[in-house]
């Protein structure tokens, strides 16, 4: 069978993409990057061909993301030479902050000390970085304001770091398979990547503005249409799906022996110390006929940008594989769109405390579906993410929590028509005849019928392709990585895996479950790849006698 060696990766032949980009565009990245005399040494490497053993591969991709959500699109716009300043104009309200900024003012941010610049600051998420970035972003926008943006940014092609960034579907990732009933939990403007102004693009195409807030398909053509405006198709890679990414190791002698293709040391150089093969990224792309077509590439950098959407939680109980369960917002509008439960009398039972359970009471609502609405905590826990929306911005789910605190199920009163909350159960069972078994915090149990199912209690990313599924690399090593429990721990500055080397990790995976707060991760990833880069060029300059840049 046929494999896609390191061919693929640099001129971008995948069999299913008519893009112009040309095996010579692709090398003057390479030589963009390495610099002119070791990319001529570069283009005399033969190609590998689909016959070639692996080993016999001579270059790496300095990185690969996986993943083409807004995580990975921002990675791939700062990766692409994108760099932000500070603006002359710009006074920042955090007088502090400005102090700093002032002081190199003459360098982008990529270049200034993260850990400097973000101490002290407070905000919505626990990476420093991701505080720093939105707080320059977004002056204060969570004390209300619509402060502009600090920064400008500037196409620094010289700062150009080769990569390839590997999505299921189009750029966008999970957007494009939201539930388009609801508004956004976050404004238009929090959603947008660095570059392009939301508003802006949005402003010619809106027809019905309800507020600053945004439906989901929206905010995935916005993404789609940012990849194509800022010029970084030829990094994107669709309908590609990763099977394994597993890290290489080789023997030290291998560096020593002479090589079979070249004889030159300033490829020994290149091979050894300039760039090195740590990662092989294998899997499939599904091609326009359906057929799956392996590839196989390899990295010196892999980054996880695949967000947590992929692997709905389950409650792993008795039934719940039964039909009428669904795990998540689209399985349960498509139920709805197809009149499936118009007409019931039997209300839907929803599972889960979160947004997406919101929805979800908010969909069965307007449809006048009755609810049984079943969730473990009180209705007094501070950790609730109704806490932390203001009612004005978002009455829909403040009447949604009203609703679970006032509208509470009593054995008196039995069940409500429209709503009834059950705070502090959980679900013991489904059964064959649509009924389930109801479990409050005393022990007491209750049986309902069920015209449906919906369980929305969060999400696991699919890691299936890295070892032990990615467990290893969280906080507890013994438990999935999610978003909020079990996020995969990394360097608070550079985003790198604490428990591996050469493997880096930002949003939901690491926390960042907001768009505003993912392109942090995006900028620190950056910083510690040009850091090292600029190392390399010192080291090969220093090393190498012969002329290498």
């Amino acid at each position: 069978m046929p494999v896609w060696c390191c061919r693929c990766s640099l001129a971008g032949h995948f069999r299913s993409y008519s893009d112009t980009e040309t095996e010579g565009e692709i090398f003057n990245s390479l030589v963009q990057y390495f610099g002119d005399n070791l990319g001529r040494k570069v283009k005399a490497m033969p190609l590998v061909e689909e016959t070639t053993l692996l080993e016999d591969s001579s270059v790496t991709l300095p990185v690969v993301v996986i993943g083409n959500g807004p995580s990975g699109i921002c990675l791939s716009y700062m990766l692409s030479g994108y760099r932000p300043y500070l603006s002359s104009e710009a006074i920042h309200p955090n007088t502090i902050l400005h102090s700093k900024l002032e002081e190199a003012r003459h360098l982008s941010i990529v270049d200034q000390d993260l850990e400097y610049l973000s101490e002290g600051l407070e905000g919505r998420s626990s990476n420093p970085v991701a505080v720093l970035f939105d707080t320059l972003l977004h002056p204060d926008a969570d004390f209300g304001y619509d402060y502009p943006s600090v920064l400008h940014w500037k196409l620094e092609q010289h700062h150009y770091i080769p990569h390839l960034v590997l999505g299921k579907g189009p750029p966008g990732g999970a957007w494009h398979n939201m539930e388009g009933s609801m508004l956004t939990i976050s404004f238009g403007n929090w959603m947008e990547l660095p570059g392009l102004k939301f508003k802006d693009w949005v402003s010619s195409k809106r027809r019905n503005l309800k507020g600053d807030r945004v439906m989901p398909e929206e905010i995935a053509r916005y993404y789609k249409h940012y990849v194509k405006v800022m010029g970084l198709q030829k990094n994107f890679r669709e309908n590609t799906y990763i099977t394994s990414v597993s890290r290489l190791y080789r023997d030290q002698d291998d560096d020593d022996r002479p090589d079979r293709n070249i004889s030159t040391r300033h490829l020994q150089i290149e091979k050894s110390q300039f760039i090195k093969r740590n990662w092989e990224i294998r899997g499939y792309q599904r091609v326009a006929d359906g057929s799956h077509v392996p590839f196989c590439l390899f990295a010196e950098n892999v980054a996880l940008a695949t967000g947590t959407l992929d692997s709905p939680a389950h409650l792993e109980i008795e039934g719940e594989d039964f039909p009428f369960v669904f795990h998540s917002m689209p399985e349960f509008g498509a139920a709805i769109n197809k009149g499936k439960l118009s007409g019931k009398v039997d209300p839907v039972l929803i599972v889960g405390s979160g947004l997406s359970a919101a929805d979800a009471v908010l969909c069965a609502y307007n449809n006048n579906i009755p609810v049984i609405h079943v969730f473990r905590r009180r209705v007094t826990d501070p950790s609730l993410i109704f806490k932390q929306l203001p009612k004005k911005l978002y009455p829909e789910y403040h009447k949604v929590y009203h609703m679970m605190c006032t509208q509470l199920y009593s054995v008196d009163s039995n069940l409500l028509s429209d709503y009834t909350s059950f705070p502090e159960h959980h679900v013991l069972s489904f059964k064959s005849d649509m009924k389930c078994i109801l479990q409050s915090i005393s022990g007491l149990k209750n049986i309902f019928k069920l015209s449906a199912a919906v369980v929305l209690i969060g999400s696991h990313p699919n890691l299936s392709f890295l070892k032990e599924q990615g467990c290893y690399l969280g906080h507890n090593s013994s438990q999935p990585i999610t978003c909020k429990g079990n996020p995969v721990e990394i360097d608070a500055y550079t985003y790198e895996c604490i428990k591996e080397a050469n493997l880096f990790a930002l949003g939901p995976l690491v926390g960042d479950n907001f768009v505003r707060f993912l392109k942090g991760g995006a900028l620190g990833i950056t910083r510690c790849l040009a850091t090292r880069q600029k190392k390399k060029h010192l080291f090969v300059e220093r090393g190498g006698g012969d002329g290498i840049a």
